[in-house]
C-alpha cells in the first residue's frame, strides 16, 4: 500500500472513529436524561408502561408540558451537548496545529485515556440509569418465565342475567387509601367520601385492596379491573404489528380478549365513559371503543360544551368539580332512558385533579400546608357529592356503584409525601362497593388485587358468573377459590405469573383474535 493510500486509510479510520465516539456520547446522554426524567416524573416504571404511555402523551390534555420537556431534553439537549464537545475538540486541534504546540507522548496518552474514561462513564452511566429505571432486567427475566397467562385465563361465562342492574364505576386518580390516615397526613382526605359511603348504610369494601404486581398507572388500572389481566406492552406481542401505530391509534386495544364493557354490551347494557383529560392519551379511547363503550366523553367534548378556560388545567383537562356536574346530568339522562327502554347502563368515569403536579382550582380552598392534601380532599368531596346526588334521586335503589383508585399514588422524585409513604408497610387502594338489596356489612374477600375486580364488578351488576371467575380474577363476593385459578397459586408463583411475558397470549390479545383456552 502506497504512503498516500495508507495516509488516506488512517484519516478515514480516524474520522469514523470520531463519529462512533460522538454517537456513543449522544446515545449515553439520551439514555441518562431519559432515565433521570422518567424517575422525576413517574418514578421507577416498567418497559410495558414506557411503551404504552410515554410514546402516546398528548400536548393538549395528556401530559402537556411533559411533551415539550421531553422534546427539549431528549431531542435537543443531547445533540447540542455532543456538537459542543465536537466543536471544542476541533477548535483545540486547530489551535495546536496553528501554534505548533507539541505535547509530550505521556500527556497525549493521559489525555486519550481520560477521554476514553469520560466517554465510557457517559455511556455506562446512561445505560445503567435508563435500564434500572424501566426495569429492563425484570423485562428480560419475564421472557424466560415458565408461567403463561394463557394457562390460567378464564373466559367470563354468564349463567344468568335475570337480575342485572345499572352500574356506575368511578376511578379515583391516584386513589390511595393510605391518605385517609390523619396520623400521617394533615387531615383525612377521604373524610367526606367515607361519610357518604358508610358501612352502616350498606356500603361494602375490600379490606387491603392491592395494586397488582407490575401495575401502577392509569391504563394498567383500567385494563386490570375491566379485563382481569396484567397490562403488557405490545412488545410482548412481538411480530403482531399491534404496536406500529399506538401513538396514533391502533385498530383495537386488547381486542382479542373480552372485558367488562364487552360482557355488559352483550347483555344489553349501554356503556358510557367520562373523563376530564384527552381521551387519546395512552390509547384510552381505543381501549374503550374496542370493548363495548359507545360514548366516550373527554376534553374535546367539554370544550365543545362551552366550559370556560378557568375550569381546565393546561396539562390535563377539566376539573373534577365540573366533571361531576356533567356526571349528574349524564346519570339523569341514562337513568331516565333506562326506565323508558328497559336497557341498563354502565357509566364509568375517571377523575384527574389529584394527578401531580396538582392544580388548585378556584373551587378548592387550601386549608393545609401541603396543597396536595387539600386537592385530594376537594376532589374526593366532589365524588361524595355525586354519590349523595344519586342517593337523593333514588338511583341507588336500582344501580350498583363501585368506587376505587386507579392505582397507588405515584412516588416519583417530584411527588409529595415521600416521608409518609416511601417506607409504609401496607399501601392499599381505596374502594367502596354498593349493591342494591344486598345485606348490609357483607364481607368481601380481603386483600384481593385489581385483577379480581373484573368478576367482582360483573357480579355487582347482577350477572351470575360460573365459578365466580373472569380473566385471572375471582370475584371478591366469594371466599371459594377454584383450585385451577391463578388466585390459588402461592404468592411467589402468582407474582411470576403476572410478571411473565406470555407472548402468545398477548399476541392474540393485541391483534384482536379470540383467545383460545
Amino acid at each position: 500500500m502506497s504512503g498516500r493510500n495508507l495516509h488516506t486509510t488512517r484519516r478515514v479510520g480516524a474520522v469514523l472513529g470520531s463519529v462512533v465516539v460522538y454517537l456513543l456520547i449522544w446515545a449515553g446522554l439520551v439514555m441518562l436524561i431519559a432515565g433521570l426524567g422518567i424517575r422525576y416524573y413517574w418514578g421507577k416504571i416498567s418497559v410495558g408502561q414506557m411503551l404504552l404511555n410515554l410514546v402516546s402523551v398528548e400536548t393538549d390534555g395528556g401530559g402537556g408540558s411533559i411533551v415539550w420537556t421531553g422534546i427539549l431534553g431528549l431531542g435537543v439537549v443531547p445533540v447540542l451537548v455532543t456538537l459542543g464537545i465536537a466543536l471544542w475538540q476541533y477548535s483545540r486541534r486547530r489551535k495546536r496545529r496553528r501554534t505548533g504546540d507539541q505535547r509530550s507522548p505521556r500527556f497525549r496518552w493521559t489525555a486519550r485515556a481520560l477521554s476514553t474514561v469520560l466517554v465510557a462513564a457517559v455511556v455506562v452511566g446512561g445505560t445503567t440509569a435508563f435500564s434500572t429505571t424501566v426495569g429492563m432486567k425484570d423485562y428480560i427475566r419475564s421472557a424466560n418465565s415458565d408461567y403463561n397467562v394463557e394457562d390460567y385465563y378464564a373466559e367470563p361465562n354468564i349463567t344468568d342475567d335475570a337480575n342485572k342492574r345499572n352500574m356506575v364505576v368511578i376511578y379515583l386518580e391516584s386513589g390511595e387509601a393510605t391518605l385517609a390516615d390523619d396520623q400521617l397526613f394533615e387531615k383525612n382526605a377521604y373524610e367526606g367520601l367515607q361519610e357518604s359511603t358508610k358501612a352502616s348504610d350498606g356500603w361494602q369494601s375490600v379490606e387491603d385492596f392491592q395494586q397488582y404486581e407490575g401495575g401502577g398507572w392509569t391504563m394498567a388500572g383500567l385494563t386490570s379491573t375491566q379485563c382481569g389481566v396484567p397490562l403488557k406492552g405490545t412488545g410482548s406481542a412481538a411480530g403482531s404489528g399491534a404496536f406500529n401505530e399506538l401513538g396514533g391509534g391502533v385498530a383495537s386495544y386488547l381486542g382479542g380478549i373480552g372485558c367488562m364493557g364487552d360482557v355488559l354490551a352483550d347483555h344489553g347494557y349501554k356503556n358510557v365513559f367520562m373523563g376530564g383529560a384527552n381521551g387519546s392519551f395512552a390509547g384510552k379511547d381505543t381501549f374503550l371503543e374496542s370493548h363495548g363503550y359507545t360514548e366516550d366523553l373527554d376534553l374535546s367534548d367539554w370544550r365543545a360544551a362551552g366550559e370556560p378556560e378557568e375550569n381546565f388545567r393546561s396539562d390535563w383537562g377539566l376539573s373534577d368539580e365540573r366533571l361531576m356536574a356533567h356526571a349528574r346530568d349524564k346519570v339523569d339522562e341514562l337513568h331516565a332512558e333506562s326506565e323508558q327502554t328497559g336497557q341498563p347502563f354502565n357509566l364509568s368515569m375517571l377523575t384527574l385533579d389529584t394527578h401531580e403536579p396538582v392544580h388548585v382550582y378556584d373551587y378548592c380552598d387550601v386549608d393545609t400546608d401541603s396543597d396536595v392534601t387539600s386537592v385530594f380532599s376537594c376532589s374526593l368531596d366532589q365524588v361524595a357529592g355525586f354519590v349523595d346526588y344519586m342517593k337523593a334521586q333514588g338511583y341507588l335503589e336500582d344501580t350498583s356503584v363501585v368506587i376505587m383508585g386507579d392505582h397507588l399514588k405515584h412516588m416519583s422524585a417530584g411527588d409529595a409525601f415521600h416521608e409518609e409513604l416511601d417506607d409504609h408497610e401496607n399501601r392499599t387502594i381505596f374502594n367502596r362497593v354498593w349493591v342494591p338489596g344486598e345485606e348490609q356489612n357483607t364481607k368481601l374477600r380481603s386483600r384481593v388485587d385489581q385483577l379480581n375486580m373484573y368478576p367482582t364488578m360483573l357480579e355487582a351488576a347482577g350477572l351470575e358468573l360460573e365459578d365466580h371467575e373472569a380473566g385471572l380474577g375471582v370475584s371478591a363476593f366469594t371466599s371459594e377459590i377454584p383450585e385451577d385459578s391463578a388466585q390459588a397459586l402461592d404468592p411467589d408463583a402468582y407474582a411470576e405469573l403476572l410478571d411473565s411475558m406470555s407472548s402468545r397470549f398477548y399476541a392474540e390479545a393485541w391483534v384482536g383474535e379470540a383467545t383460545e383456552q
